[in-house]
């Protein structure tokens, strides 16, 4: 099993097996308990973080209360130091280390959040950092890895492999390798979100959060159950990477084979062994939601809540969009990083347009004669479609000595305006293909 570029945390089973035997690791341990991680502990990690990370915001969603019929917030973690919670969990674990530890450096491998929220912990911590990110990592998180203060190493197409590097140079070095996920330090940093929550929203019914690995998640289990084990905690994964599901069926971490999604930051191969200890007993539920559940969230966020968010992070708006009756309010949405390539921004906006119906291509005939594109476009003017892009073939084999094909790309109202251009074509005569 292989992580992608560009997956955040996603670690395979043999890269994570190897992470473990490392200095600073937490070997598995199949009997892991929730104590593995205590309140006192998120509370430590909250006092320690005090002018570190960022109290980020709680903002109401009025289209997303209408959608639930419960007031429904977002915590917007998209806006922390370094774009996402990652910081939280990598300063606590850092400066966890003993004086020793820290004067051998630490090291992590990432292309994604972990990888800046690393090097900014060691930064302020006053220790020297190493990340190993895949040759194809988006230039801007390498470019703001850097600034942070880490010697970012390029290794590897792919994610397995450059954590293979990273663990060889902790080998080499012994340097403490920072694990994304699977140490009681990191979840404790991660948990301090749920003690925000609980002090913005005490009235919250329920809790949604994205899940990789399953940090994040389990340090909100932890605070939030300790102090309102009557609040509901949701998680959410991407249907193409779902590794918990089955792993929680089997009872232990099992392996999801070539995981594919585009949310990069919950796209992980296999549960840690510490949170998912945690995620079995206290998270009362784990969710999927599809890729297009995921880019309609991002436009929807973009639109309405004027957010930049990564895929990731609106993976629990994508489960209120998918069911928004499973949910009992209030709810606090875990907007969990904001950290997304531009490039692929504009694909996802595309993508969630189309879901939405806003978006349509089309590809038609229409007799090869002047004046016949612009008539072309005078109907689709008439129905109110904005012309994004237009193609005119005028010469290719398939086509008939009079015939020219055009490939259009719209921007429409929604699915009952597709119909509408749909139709209108086809009544002005015009052969439409796709």
């Amino acid at each position: 099993m292989a992580a992608r570029v560009g997956d955040e945390d996603g670690l395979g089973a043999s890269a994570m097996s190897d992470v473990s035997a490392q200095s600073g690791a937490v070997p598995p341990m199949s009997g892991t308990s929730v104590s593995a991680v205590s309140l006192d502990e998120v509370r430590e990690a909250q006092k320690m973080l005090s002018g570190v990370a960022r109290t980020t915001v709680l903002e109401g969603s009025r289209f997303l209360s209408g959608l639930v019929g419960a007031p429904v917030h977002l915590k917007c973690e998209n806006l922390q130091r370094t774009g996402s919670f990652k910081v939280r969990g990598a300063y606590v674990r850092i400066a966890g280390l003993s004086e020793q530890e820290r004067a051998a450096g630490v090291v992590a491998a990432s292309a994604g959040n972990h990888a800046q929220g690393v090097a900014l912990a060691a930064a302020l911590l006053g220790v020297r950092s190493t990340v190993f990110m895949p040759e194809g990592a988006p230039l801007p998180k390498v470019a703001a890895t850097r600034e942070y203060g880490a010697e970012v190493r390029l290794y590897g197409q792919i994610v397995d492999e450059t954590m293979r590097a990273a663990q060889e140079y902790a080998r080499a070095t012994g340097a403490v390798f920072i694990h994304p996920f699977d140490h009681p330090d990191v979840i404790a940093g991660q948990g301090t979100v749920g003690l925000e929550i609980l002090e913005q929203c005490p009235e919250v019914r329920t809790v949604v959060v994205g899940i990789g690995g399953g940090g994040l998640a389990a340090g909100i289990a932890v605070a939030v159950k300790a102090l309102r084990p009557d609040v509901r905690i949701v998680g959410v994964q991407a249907a193409g990477a779902a590794a918990y599901p089955p792993s929680l069926a089997a009872g232990h971490p099992v392996s999801v084979e070539a995981p594919a999604t585009m949310a990069d930051g919950i796209k992980v191969g296999r549960p840690g062994e510490v949170p998912f200890r945690i995620v079995e007993e206290l998270v009362d539920e784990v969710r999927t939601v599809s890729e297009d559940e995921l880019s309609s969230a991002l436009l929807l966020l973009l639109e309405r809540a004027k957010l930049v968010v990564e895929p990731a992070g609106a993976s629990p708006v994508a489960a209120l969009l998918s069911d928004p009756g499973a949910f009992e309010g209030p709810v606090v949405a875990v907007l969990s990083g904001g950290n997304v390539d531009p490039l692929l921004m504009q694909r996802i906006l595309r993508h969630g347009m189309a879901a939405a119906g806003r978006y349509l291509s089309l590809r038609l005939r229409l007799t090869d004669r002047p004046g016949a594109l612009a008539a072309l476009l005078e109907v689709l003017s008439e129905v109110d479609a904005n012309v994004l892009d237009v193609s005119h073939v005028r010469t290719d084999p398939r086509l008939g000595l009079t015939e020219a094909e055009v490939e259009l790309h719209l921007e429409t109202k929604g699915p009952e305006h597709c119909a509408e251009v749909g139709s209108a074509l086809r009544d002005a005569g015009y052969l439409v293909m796709d």
